[in-house]
């Protein structure tokens, strides 16, 4: 490497508009023994999957992202009014999710089944894109361009010329290519309406996004 080198952090900053939907789904339930709440959990999945199938899904695009089972306890008083706690059974906590493209006519019909089956889900509406690789590799171009503008301005500033890249650092952190049109969890209503869907009537906002590169370029 070359003693003379100049270190410049380019900034690239992207603009994309989402083309699927995630949704997320959480089911939690409670039973006394761990078998049961084993098999609670899993009927409920179960009947999840055989929602989405009716609607034209595979099974397999219903996806588990985290799934915990833990003992529960309550609080009670005894008759010496001090404070103790007892074993009740165990929880369960299945945090679901399931991508597919960004139609509010299907999503309607996705949340209308939800609304009639007997399991009732949290459920969480984030909107992201298909092709997130393509996206990345954009903001890193762009970042990488931001570099090596800055890099000109100072070299030509200070009189020198800019040289060839000696190394490029970048933190490979995660950027969230996705935007949630509303924050907080949902569960459905009891009643739903007898048409088969839900008017779905959303125009989400494009999800912007930016990342950072340093690059050190060699100076002549």
């Amino acid at each position: 490497m070359s003693d003379r080198t100049v270190k410049v952090t380019g900034k690239g900053a992207l603009s994309v508009k989402p083309d699927q939907i995630r949704l997320r789904l959480d089911l939690t339930g409670s039973m006394p023994s761990y078998e049961d709440t084993v098999r609670i959990s899993s009927e409920q999945v179960e009947a999840l999957k055989d929602i989405f199938e009716g609607l034209g899904f595979a099974r397999s695009d219903l996806k588990t992202v985290h799934f915990d089972i833990d003992t529960n306890y309550e609080s009670y008083q005894t008759p010496d009014k001090a404070w103790k706690k007892r074993f009740v059974g165990y929880e369960f906590t299945h945090n679901l999710k399931i991508e597919f493209d960004a139609d509010n006519e299907l999503l309607g019909k996705v949340l209308y089944a939800l609304s009639k089956s007997q399991i009732r889900p949290e459920f969480r509406i984030e909107y992201t894109v298909k092709d997130i690789e393509a996206s990345k590799n954009e903001l890193l171009a762009k970042a990488v361009a931001d570099s090596r503008a800055k890099a000109e301005v100072l070299t030509k500033a200070a009189g020198v010329t800019l040289g060839e890249i000696q190394t490029i650092d970048y933190s490979w952190g995660e950027v969230d290519f996705s935007i949630a049109p509303m924050e907080k969890k949902m569960m459905l209503a009891e009643s739903a309406p007898s048409y088969g869907s839900y008017n779905m009537d959303i125009e989400p906002e494009d999800i912007d996004v930016t990342d950072t590169v340093t690059v050190v370029w060699e100076i002549r």
